[in-house]
């Protein structure tokens, strides 16, 4: 079956490069382009597309409100764009809360060693996107409590970095809304089986992080590790997008640091996280890594691997949404140490290939759905009352 795509970009240069390159692969057509987010829209409601690439900011209607218009009245999977700045990360994080399931840097070179790379890298996320049922795709993160109701404003912002400003204000009332008003998590009686929950996910891994994250509370009682495929300017701005919305602390993790219950760490983007120590008294390390034969850096495998060595079985691990095998190996060797591990199910998934294959290999216990996964957790972990 050919996935219909609509390219969607205020440069005709760049619509023009990403035409081409999708319908280089014989299963992909550009039914259609559009220069602003208000013709998107319109092109969205006429063309049907099985996939939309977007780009952020754009004239008459930027992407964010393309995408949550777009959203509201004809679902599509939506990829992103963004340029690898700490502004254009933001921008994405909110393109993708307010519906878009994954994004790519604008500059292919950035995505691969090499141009056939990268070609591929743009061909498979849109395919692999297109195949799930756009209800997966409209899985949206959410926070133990809606926000407050911001005062009417005399005017939008003009200016990517002027609705940046405004989502963080937002964000940080939300998390004081939160502080105030969240509901108890039930009394706690800690399961010694584990001393660190780790989390390892790609494609729709954002959403899926921040649905669980903003559900756990203050007083967790392990460190969480987390690795998510995501750039190197992009993890820093998610872990403090995070910490702005949920109980638990949430930084990007940095070489050396201990790892303290209640805290998660997310690995920093180009880069490979390592756990060395012994379980109870863990240390992270950061390392660069420039190595061709490594695909993924931040790596699930490496990671968890490492886990296996000084955390043994007191690891609970989840595998979540994401495109590939990632994580499959370094699950294994948790288990092989006693660890348990859960997968996202399929159901929920935005793309069922890191999941599927720690599932195949019999090396998850369970799959568990998305909205499902935090009460899960939690009662797992030992909390009672939910």
């Amino acid at each position: 079956m050919t996935v219909k795509v609509l390219v969607v970009d205020d440069s005709a240069f760049f619509r023009r490069r990403v035409t081409e390159i999708l319908e280089h692969n014989t299963n992909i057509k550009v039914i259609g382009t559009a220069n602003d987010g208000e013709e998107a829209v319109a092109q969205s409601r006429s063309l049907k597309p099985d996939v939309i690439t977007m780009d952020i900011e754009m004239p008459v209607m930027n992407g964010i409100d393309a995408v949550k218009a777009i959203m509201g009245s004809n679902p599509c999977p939506i990829l992103m764009f963004s340029s690898l700045t700490h502004e254009g990360a933001t921008a994405t994080l909110q393109a993708m809360e307010a519906g878009a399931v994954d994004f790519l840097p604008k500059k292919f070179e950035d995505i691969a060693r090499n141009r056939d790379e990268a070609v591929k890298t743009l061909q498979d996320r849109v395919l692999a996107i297109a195949r799930q049922p756009i209800s997966k795709t409209r899985a949206r993160p959410s926070s133990p409590t809606p926000a407050p109701k911001q005062p009417e404003r005399s005017s939008e912002p003009t200016s990517a970095l002027d609705r940046i400003r405004q989502r963080n204000n937002e964000l940080q009332s939300q998390r004081e809304s939160h502080a105030r008003t969240a509901t108890s998590a039930g009394a706690l009686t800690v399961n010694r089986s584990y001393q660190l929950l780790a989390l390892g996910t790609s494609t729709g891994g954002p959403v899926a992080l921040q649905k669980i994250l903003t559900q756990l509370p203050a007083n967790f009682p392990y460190p969480i590790v987390m690795v998510q495929h995501m750039p190197a300017a992009f993890t820093k701005a998610f872990a403090q997008r995070l910490d702005g919305l949920c109980q638990v602390h949430v930084k990007e993790a940095e070489d050396g640091e201990a790892l303290k219950a209640g805290t998660a760490y997310l690995a920093p983007g180009g880069k490979q996280m390592m756990v060395e120590g012994r379980a109870g008294s863990g240390r992270l390390r950061i390392k660069d890594d420039t190595s061709e034969r490594i695909t993924y850096k931040p790596s699930v495998d490496l990671t968890f691997g490492s886990l296996s060595k000084c955390y043994m079985g007191k690891v609970f691990g989840v595998i979540l949404t994401g495109m590939g095998a990632d994580g499959r190996e370094g699950a294994r060797m948790l288990k092989d140490q006693g660890a348990t591990i859960w997968a996202q199910d399929q159901d929920s998934c935005v793309v069922y290939g890191m999941p599927q294959a720690v599932t195949l290999a019999g090396i998850s216990t369970r799959s568990i759905s998305l909205e499902g996964m935090p009460r899960a957790i939690m009662k797992e972990v030992g909390y009672s009352g939910l």
